[in-house]
């Protein structure tokens, strides 16, 4: 990552002013303001290792080279895609404010977007990573059963195809357990209703009932979220992949994240018969070109489905 570095007053103004537009007048999530705002802090620290003062001085070719200085860090494409589209908003502000004249990343072309097919586990595999979490023999009879936190939590994910970031905001209001279904709250506060299936539903009602309750402190930290931390507040994104890479290593597992589980989600679903339309709006996806990639995946059933109904297969 780019040093952090003090920033000319003139881009530091920028910066919180193009902040506080992003906060206020777009209604963007914390989420996407986290990432946006990291990428402008690494672009402006850039540009001023570049001797950039004020926004004038942009050149497209200082965006260019601050684009190739991401490629040398061995970022994926759709990381360097992510981040050029901050900094074409950023610079589309700045003309429109009328702080430059011309707008110095038109010239930028969008990178390729990503085509890496997604890891995938397969259903052994996921079996063992959801029978990872067990009951602690040295915790105390009063010591809440952390595990069976763990194991609702892993099971939801790959039942219902959760988001790291969507896990800690899952309230218990949105678990409606007549329906077996759980109200996600998805990139930009979209929501959608997504089944949980009956293991996981019985998890996480074991873990309510169990474990929850010695969780809740009295002073409401909680924000009657599901998935809690041991002091009681709502799990962070960041503990979500702790949480899961920790059980992936007892499982025998490598390179698992929780973007592994929502993977194999949309690929067992789609491995199974399920309509790419259905999958698309259980995962939340705006353009259907993202969920695309998971077609490209399950070899075995494109050649078992070709064997079986080509003339010639």
């Amino acid at each position: 990552m780019t040093p952090v570095r003090s920033l000319p007053p003139g881009l530091e103004t920028i910066r919180v002013s193009f902040a506080t537009y992003l906060r206020v007048e777009c209604g963007m999530s914390t989420n996407t303001l986290d990432a946006y705002g990291r990428d402008v802090r690494e672009l402006l620290g850039h540009l001023t290792g570049q001797g950039i003062k004020t926004p004038g001085d942009i050149t497209h070719r200082h965006l260019a080279a601050h684009i190739a200085h991401l490629s040398t860090r061995g970022l994926a494409a759709s990381s360097v895609a992510r981040h050029l589209a901050t900094v074409k908003v950023l610079c589309r502000w700045l003309e429109a404010m009328g702080t430059i004249e011309t707008n110095p990343a038109d010239f930028l072309d969008q990178p390729t977007r990503w085509k890496k097919i997604p890891g995938v586990l397969s259903p052994r595999q996921v079996r063992s990573l959801l029978a990872a979490p067990k009951p602690d023999p040295d915790a105390g009879p009063d010591a809440p059963p952390y595990w069976s936190r763990d194991r609702a939590m892993l099971e939801l994910m790959y039942a219902s195809g959760l988001r790291a970031s969507e896990v800690g905001v899952l309230g218990l209001s949105e678990v409606i357990e007549t329906l077996g279904v759980v109200r996600v709250t998805g990139k930009g506060d979209k929501q959608r209703l997504v089944p949980m299936g009956k293991p996981a539903q019985q998890a996480l009602t074991a873990y309510i009932d169990t474990c929850l309750p010695k969780m809740v402190r009295p002073d409401g930290r909680d924000r009657g979220r599901v998935f809690l931390s041991r002091t009681g507040r709502p799990l962070e994104r960041v503990h979500v992949w702790q949480l899961v890479k920790k059980y992936a290593a007892l499982a025998g597992l490598h390179n698992v994240h929780p973007h592994v589980l929502r993977h194999s989600f949309a690929t067992h679903l789609l491995g199974g018969g399920a309509d790419l339309r259905i999958v698309q709006e259980l995962l939340g996806h705006a353009d259907i070109a993202t969920t695309q990639i998971y077609t490209h995946v399950d070899k075995d059933r494109l050649k078992s489905v070709h064997a079986k109904f080509h003339p010639r297969g």
